[in-house]
C-alpha cells in the first residue's frame, strides 16, 4: 500500500482554537497509526486577515500538546507562482476561461437571478467568449461539468451525492493573481501527494468543487473523512463563550497537554467506554470507524476532571517544573524559585489530590511559600480561641521535643497528646490547621507539617497560641 499521508492545513486569521486542535490531533493519529505522514500547511493567501503572529501561535498550540509534523511547514504565500503555473495549465487544456465579469457586474446578477427564484450562481456568460489575452482585470474560472454528479464516499459521514447543476464555474485565479481557497487546496493536496483529507465539515460542500479539479490535474483524487462540528452544552456552535479560547489559553490557566489531547480525542471518537487513554494507546487503538457522525459536545466540566486525573497521577518532578512559573501568578515567583526542586516535588505529592489545574495548585501553595503567613480572619476567630491556646501550647511543646519530624512520628505524638488530654482530634486538629496554613481547608496536617518542617512548623504554631491568646473585642 502507499504511504498514508495527511495534512493539517490551519489558516493564520486567529489563535489556534478547540476545533482546529482536534483536527489536527485526528490527522496526527491516523498518520501515526499508518506509520505515514503528518504534512503542516499553512494556508495564509488571505492577505488581509492573516498575520505571522497567528502563524507562531499556532506552531506553539501544536507544539505545547505534542502533535509534531513530518513535513512543513509550508506557506502558501511562498508558493504562489506553482498556483498560477497549474491554473494557465488548466487554461491551455481548455478547462478553464477567463472571465472579465465585475464585482458590479456578478452582484447585479446574482440578485436578479435570487429574486427569479434562480440559483444565485455565476451564470458562465464569459464561458464560450474564447478570451485569449484579457485586457484589463480579468480572473481565471475553472470549467465545471453541468450535468451527472460527483459522488463522495466520505470516511466517516459516509456516501454523499452533490448534483453538477448546482455547481457554478469557480474562479481559481482572482484578477490580482491570488489563487482562491478551493484551487490552491487541490493543488498542494495533489504535488504534496496527500491520500487522506480530515477536516471539518464545514468543508463538505467544498468537496464536489475540489473533485473535478484534481481530475482536471491528472492527480489521484484523496480520500475524504469530514468531522462534525464540536458544540457547546446549548448546540449552537463552539465559540468563546462556551470556552472556546486559544489552545494557548488552556496552557496560561493551568491545564497540562496531555489531558487537552485525551479530552479532544474523546470529542467525536470512542473504543468502547474507555476514557482515559496513554499516547501510545490512542496510536494503537484510532481509526476513522469509531468517529461520531454527529457533533461532540464540548463539556468544561469533563475536561476539567480529566484535567485534575493526570495531575493526580502525573510524574511529581515533571508537574513540578510545569508549576514553577505559575506561582508568578499569586505574587511568589521569587519565593519558588529559591525552593528546592526536592521540596517542590514534596508539595506536588501533598496538594494534588485537591487541585484540578496547576493555578489551583499554585493557589494553594501560597501558605507554604508565604515568609509571613496570611490567616484568614474568620478562620481565626472560629478556631484560634482563647479556650483553645492552653491545648495549643502543651502541643507546641511537646512537637518542639521530638527529634525525628517525620510524618509517622508527629501523627503518633499527636495521638497520645490527645489521648493523655483528653481531647477528641476534632477540637484541635482545625485550630493547628490554621495555625500552619491560615485556612480552614488543607491537606492533612501531618503532611502539612513535613512540608514545612520542623522551624516554620514551631514557628506558625507560636503564631497560633499568639493569635489565640490576644483579647477579644
Amino acid at each position: 500500500m502507499a504511504e498514508v499521508r495527511v495534512r493539517f492545513a490551519p489558516s493564520p486569521t486567529g489563535y489556534l482554537h478547540i476545533g482546529g486542535v482536534r483536527t489536527a490531533l485526528f490527522n496526527w493519529l491516523f498518520a501515526r497509526h499508518a506509520k505515514g505522514k503528518l504534512i503542516l500547511r499553512i494556508e495564509d493567501t488571505d492577505q488581509d486577515r492573516s498575520t505571522d503572529e497567528a502563524i507562531q501561535a499556532i506552531l506553539d498550540g501544536m507544539r505545547w500538546v505534542g502533535l509534531d509534523w513530518d513535513e512543513g511547514p509550508f506557506r502558501q504565500t511562498e508558493r504562489m507562482d506553482l498556483y498560477r503555473q497549474q491554473a494557465l495549465r488548466l487554461l491551455e487544456q481548455q478547462q478553464a476561461y477567463w472571465c472579465l465579469c465585475t464585482a458590479e457586474d456578478l452582484e447585479a446578477r446574482r440578485k436578479e437571478a435570487m429574486a427569479k427564484g434562480l440559483q444565485p450562481g455565476y451564470d458562465g456568460r464569459c464561458r464560450e467568449r474564447g478570451i485569449t489575452v484579457p485586457s484589463g482585470s480579468a480572473a481565471l474560472r475553472f470549467k465545471a461539468s453541468r450535468e451527472g454528479q460527483i459522488v463522495v464516499e466520505d470516511l466517516i459521514k459516509g456516501r454523499v451525492v452533490f448534483d453538477n447543476n448546482v455547481l457554478d464555474d469557480l474562479i481559481i485565479l482572482r484578477s490580482n493573481g491570488y489563487p482562491t481557497y478551493n484551487f490552491s487546496v487541490v493543488v498542494d493536496d495533489a504535488l504534496m501527494g496527500i491520500t487522506h483529507v480530515i477536516r471539518g465539515d464545514d468543508h463538505l460542500n467544498n468537496t464536489p468543487r475540489q473533485i473535478p479539479i484534481f481530475k482536471a490535474l491528472g492527480h489521484a483524487i484523496p480520500s475524504f473523512g469530514h468531522l462534525s462540528m464540536i458544540m457547546g452544552a446549548d448546540k449552537a456552535k463552539l465559540s468563546k463563550r462556551h470556552g472556546a479560547t486559544s489552545i494557548l489559553a488552556y496552557k496560561d490557566m493551568g491545564y497540562l497537554p496531555e489531558a487537552m489531547i485525551n479530552y479532544l480525542v474523546r470529542l467525536g471518537w470512542s473504543f468502547g467506554d474507555q476514557e482515559i487513554f496513554a499516547l501510545a494507546e490512542l496510536i494503537e487503538k484510532f481509526d476513522l470507524a469509531h468517529v461520531q457522525k454527529s457533533s461532540a459536545v464540548f463539556n468544561p466540566d469533563k475536561l476539567l476532571w480529566m484535567n485534575a486525573h493526570y495531575i493526580q497521577h502525573g510524574e511529581p518532578k515533571r508537574l513540578a517544573g510545569l508549576l514553577r512559573p505559575f506561582f508568578g501568578q499569586v505574587d511568589l515567583g521569587e519565593a519558588a524559585a529559591k525552593a528546592s526542586d526536592v521540596w517542590m516535588e514534596k508539595l506536588v505529592v501533598t496538594l494534588r489530590e485537591r487541585a484540578k489545574t496547576l493555578v489551583e495548585m499554585a493557589t494553594a501553595a501560597v501558605p507554604y511559600l508565604q515568609e509571613e503567613l496570611t490567616v484568614e480572619p474568620a478562620a481565626a476567630e472560629k478556631f484560634l480561641t482563647p479556650a483553645i491556646a492552653p491545648s495549643l501550647t502543651k502541643l507546641t511543646d511537646r512537637l518542639e521535643g521530638v527529634a525525628d519530624f517525620s510524618k509517622a512520628v508527629l501523627e503518633e505524638t499527636f495521638k497520645n497528646f490527645l489521648e493523655e488530654e483528653g481531647l477528641k482530634i476534632g477540637q484541635l486538629a482545625q485550630p493547628v490547621r490554621v495555625s500552619l496554613t491560615g485556612r480552614t481547608a488543607s491537606p492533612g496536617i501531618f503532611e502539612v507539617m513535613d512540608l514545612l518542617g520542623r522551624d516554620r512548623t514551631l514557628a506558625r504554631l507560636r503564631q497560633g497560641i499568639a493569635l489565640a491568646g490576644r483579647t477579644r473585642p
